[in-house]
Order: structure tokens, then sequence, then C-alpha cells
């Protein structure tokens, strides 16, 4: 009995190893089955999600560069090499697309400003940062493009307006309690009134009577606007600093 035992041992190895390597082979199948079942179903829905991206962006591009009213649900689907219906596939009309551009410009603009906050010296650090954000933002900007959503996109406008006189009204007035804190702006400042002035004023170039009657940029205007506003809060502690960031500034545009 024990020399048989002996003869059949290596039989029983080979068995037992076989085994083995079946059993890792059914497992490695196995998982690259659940891959391949979870690619399958990823698939569609990234290829999706990229599409609308893909037109969201196409619809902010042109929209930004030439107003809302003049970009056609025609114009983006040539900019895009695409078909209207496959559009309507993921946005049912023009004002579902320009509602989807607005609240993803609103949501980058919040994220900037609070970007600028945290890496802000001092409440006037924060407003030349505003600036060089509101430079880059407007340099494409169409003018028009607030009339047109007021005009034409009830909705998306309501959804700005919010932005405008909830999330801006906030960040203005932090900023001059701010600046008052530092002793950078005058003590005697009445800030509800004065923040409430600036967020309007914010938006009169975008006014398209105020707009025809200059041969400025959108930018520069702002910058202009900003500026005179700024002149009025600093006390003599922050006008030293405007004249700091101001030669700052002149000396960065030479080097360039």
């Amino acid at each position: 009995m024990f020399r048989k035992g002996l003869l059949y041992a290596p039989l029983v190895t080979q068995i037992h190893r076989s085994l083995k390597n079946c059993y890792g082979w059914l497992k490695k199948a196995t998982e690259t089955l659940v891959t391949l079942k979870v690619s399958l179903v990823l698939c569609p829905i990234m290829t999706e999600t990229d599409t609308k991206s893909r037109i969201q962006k196409a619809a902010h591009d042109l929209v930004m560069q030439y107003g809302i009213r003049s970009v056609s649900m025609d114009d983006i689907a040539a900019n895009l090499g695409m078909s209207k219906k496959t559009i309507y596939q993921y946005f049912k009309d023009k004002d579902e697309l320009v509602e989807a551009v607005v609240e993803e410009v609103i949501e980058t603009n919040q994220c900037a400003c609070k970007a600028d906050i945290d890496r802000s010296e001092n409440a006037v650090h924060e407003i030349f940062l505003v600036m060089e954000m509101m430079a880059e933002m407007f340099k494409t900007m169409n003018p028009f493009i607030l009339h047109d959503m007021q005009k034409y996109h009830p909705a998306a406008f309501s959804k700005f307006k919010k932005h405008k006189n909830e999330f801006l009204y906030n960040v203005c007035t932090q900023n001059m309690l701010r600046g008052v804190k530092e002793e950078l702006y005058r003590p005697e400042l009445a800030v509800d009134i004065l923040c409430r002035y600036r967020v309007e004023t914010m938006f009169i170039p975008f006014n398209p009577e105020f707009q025809q009657s200059l041969k400025h940029s959108l930018g520069k205007i702002e910058e202009e606007i900003l500026m005179h506003f700024l002149f009025g809060l600093v006390s003599p502690k922050g006008y030293k600093l405007i004249t700091k960031y101001r030669e700052q500034i002149a000396k960065q545009t030479i080097k360039n």
C-alpha cells in the first residue's frame, strides 16, 4: 500500500497543480469579464458626457465672441461638425443650452473670485487680482451679451441676477470690511450703499448705449471704473499700496 502511494504521489501532485492553474486562469478570466462589463457600461456614459461638454464649450466660445442673439443652433452644429439633431439630444432648445453656458460661467467666476481672495495679500491687492481676472475674461467677451440674455433668455438672466445680487454683493461687502479692518479703506464708509453701487456700476459697460458711445475695449472701461471706485475707498495707507501695485504692473508690462 505504501509503495502504491509512492507511485500515485506524482500524479496527485500534477492534478493538484493543474487544478491550481485552472483556478488561477478562471479567476483571471472572471476579473477580465467584470472589467469588460464595467467598461461597456461606462463607455457610453463617458462618450455621452464628452459630447455634451463639447456642445456646451462650442456654444460658450461662439456666444462670448458674437453675442447670444447672433449665434444660432445651426452655427453651433456647423462649428462642431455635427447635426442639429445631435445637439437636441442633449439640449431641448437654445434656452436650455444658454442656461447651461451661463451656469458654467457663473461657477467658474465664483471659483476664481474665491481663489483671488485666498491668495491676496490685503483688500487692495484683492482688487488688483480682480482687475487681472476681469481683463482676461473680457478680452473676448461680446459687450451685448447681457442685453441679449435679458431680452431673449429670461431664465438664464435670472440666474445671472442671483449671482450678481448675492454672490458678487457679498464678495464686495467682505472686501470693504476687510479693507476697513486693515486700515486701507476709510473707516467711515457706508458699506451697504457703496457695495450696491459697485455691483451696479460693474455692468454699466454692458449697456449698448454706453458701449456705442466709446471706442475703448470692455476690459479698459471696466478697469477705469474700478480704479475710480478704489481711489474713493482708500485711506492714505491704502493709496500708497495702489501706487505700489500700479508701479509693479507698469514694470511687468515693460518687460513683456
